[in-house]
């Protein structure tokens, strides 16, 4: 129990002072201390290191967002045809009660832009992102099959990675609508940030855009000759 009760602390108080001054703006010993815990060495014990405490934030949100998206997947699966709209919606919907202020939401949303922000297309098991790019029960992957066959032409993989583009945009409008504290209402940014989502997804490619990736696989082709 204590075990537990140290462990919660620390993602909370590591939680907190991430969003404040950023992954890399806090110290793991200022962690440590914020949470009441006099052992030096408390959170390297429990969580390794910056990366590992990074994860248990994640997973400490997770669950509540995982069941979420499979409820309205599930919906979605229930009929045909489905639209990229509501798919946008399931991506969306299900972060909207973290913005509410209680148990770290809001924190945990600014966390998650910020890697979201810094991230490469090489994302391994032991990153971060890894959970919030798969979900706990594969919700994201359950999703990521049922957009795929819906995106335009062109606009899955190398060089563009679409369903990624749109994940990021939304966890960047959501830290931001994070940062900026709570609001009476999310309706009216909920409903938008789905348009967004949803334009992303859908967008074909522009004529200069399809010559330009036409001309980069010719080349890249020649080099492999």
């Amino acid at each position: 129990m204590l075990h537990t009760d140290a462990r919660a602390r620390l993602v909370s108080s590591a939680e907190q002072l991430f969003a404040e001054r950023g992954i890399d703006g806090a110290s793991l010993r200022e962690i440590t201390r914020n949470a009441g815990q006099k052992n030096a060495t408390a959170l390297q014990y429990h969580f390794g290191d910056r990366d590992g405490i990074l994860r248990a934030i994640i997973a400490k949100h997770d669950p509540e967002i995982e069941e979420r998206r499979h409820a309205l997947l599930d919906e979605i699966e229930a009929h045909e045809p489905r639209t990229l709209a509501e798919l946008s919606a399931a991506y969306v919907r299900p972060l909207i009660p973290k913005l509410k202020p209680g148990d770290g939401g809001p924190a945990f949303l600014i966390v998650v832009a910020e890697l979201m922000y810094g991230a490469t297309r090489t994302i391994d098991e032991d990153d971060p992102l890894h959970l919030i790019l798969t979900g706990s029960t594969d919700s994201m992957r359950r999703w990521g099959r049922l957009v795929r066959p819906l995106l335009p032409e062109g606009t899955i993989g190398e060089p563009f990675h679409r369903r990624f583009t749109a994940m990021r945009f939304a966890h960047l409008e959501f830290g931001r609508r994070a940062r900026s504290g709570p609001k009476r209402s999310d309706r009216l940014f909920t409903a938008q940030l789905i348009d967004l989502v949803a334009a992303i997804l859908q967008a074909p490619l522009g004529d200069e855009t399809r010559r330009l990736v036409d001309g980069r696989r010719r080349t890249s082709t020649t080099r492999i000759d």
